[in-house]
C-alpha cells in the first residue's frame, strides 16, 4: 500500500534541461498589496566593547523601525485615490515603518516582516545608525 500511495504522491522537484533539479525560494511571494522587509543584523558588540545580551538584541529585533526592502506585492501601490503621488518605496531600498509592525517569519535564523504598504513611514539612504526612540 505504501508504494501505491508513494506513486500517488507529487513531487516538488521540478524537472528542467539541466541535471540539476530547481530548488524552490525559502522566501515568500507577497500577496496582495503586502511588501516583503528584511531586517538588519543587530550588533553583537557595543562601540565601547561591551557585550549585547541575547535577549537585549531579539528584544531591538523584535522593535526595529528599519527593514530593507525585498519583494512587493502585486498590489502595492495600485489605487491612484489612496497613493496620488505614487508608490512610496520600490524594491532595494531602505525604509522606516512602525515598531512591532506586520507578521514577523524567521527563515534560517534571520527575521523578515511582512507589512502592508501604506505603513511606509520614510525611504532612508542610509540606515546605519537608526533607532527606535
Amino acid at each position: 500500500m505504501n508504494k501505491v500511495l508513494e506513486k500517488e504522491r507529487p513531487t516538488t522537484k521540478k524537472k528542467t534541461s539541466s541535471s540539476k533539479p530547481e530548488t524552490a525560494s525559502q522566501l515568500p511571494e507577497p500577496c496582495g498589496y503586502k511588501i516583503l522587509i528584511a531586517l538588519p543584523e543587530q550588533e553583537e558588540v557595543t562601540d565601547g566593547g561591551v557585550i549585547v545580551p541575547d535577549v537585549i538584541r531579539d528584544l531591538e529585533e523584535y522593535s526595529t523601525v528599519v527593514g530593507f526592502v525585498m519583494k512587493l506585492g502585486p498590489d502595492c501601490y495600485k489605487g491612484d485615490k489612496k497613493f496620488p503621488s505614487g508608490a512610496y518605496c520600490k524594491e532595494g531600498e531602505f525604509i522606516l515603518f512602525r515598531a512591532f509592525q506586520g507578521t514577523r517569519i524567521r527563515i534560517h535564523g534571520k527575521e523578515f516582516r511582512l507589512i502592508n504598504d501604506d505603513n511606509v513611514e520614510a525611504v532612508v539612504d542610509d540606515p546605519r545608525g537608526i533607532k527606535r526612540a
